[in-house]
């Protein structure tokens, strides 16, 4: 019996360590351009469909001017979104064409239910091609809004 148990400790941890984690993303300087200003930001880049699926899932906080880049090689459409899911931080999305233009930006709450099919989604409401995850409120906070642009070439911050 104390094998069995042994084994199954082993197989669970296993199965624990394939889940993706995205402590390790890669970090990048970006910058958020408005007319008026650039704001000197940091995001985690999430490139996979494993690195994307986790998201923020699971995190007690995010640095005030940290955030998350969901990167797509092709095309989201308008109709696409994201949801709360196991994640517990209040957020702003906000949805970028191929060219870092911001289209729409959408509240969204954590949802309580530990059932995914309960939480909703945010869709995008204009096809993207990047997903930019803020605490809620950042982009307000800042003076960022549609038509403003995401630049990962940190040097557009000086």
């Amino acid at each position: 019996m104390r094998a069995l148990l042994v084994c199954l400790a082993l197989l669970f941890s296993g199965c624990l360590a394939a889940l993706p984690d995205n402590d390790d993303l890669p970090m990048e300087k970006a910058c958020l351009i408005s007319a008026g200003q650039a704001v000197p930001i940091t995001v985690e880049v999430a490139r996979t469909p494993a690195e994307r699926s986790r998201g923020l899932m699971d995190r007690e906080r995010l640095a005030p001017n940290a955030g998350m880049l969901f990167v797509y090689n092709n095309q989201r459409r308008a109709d696409h979104g994201f949801w709360m899911y196991r994640t517990l931080i209040p957020l702003d999305i906000a949805y970028l064409d191929r060219d870092g233009t911001i289209g729409a930006i959408r509240p969204m709450v954590p949802c309580p239910s530990d059932q995914g099919r309960d939480c909703p989604t945010y869709e995008a409401g204009v096809p993207f091609y990047r997903a930019l995850e803020m605490n809620l409120g950042y982009f307000e906070s800042q003076g960022i809004g549609v038509g403003d642009r995401l630049s990962l070439n940190a040097s557009d911050c000086r």
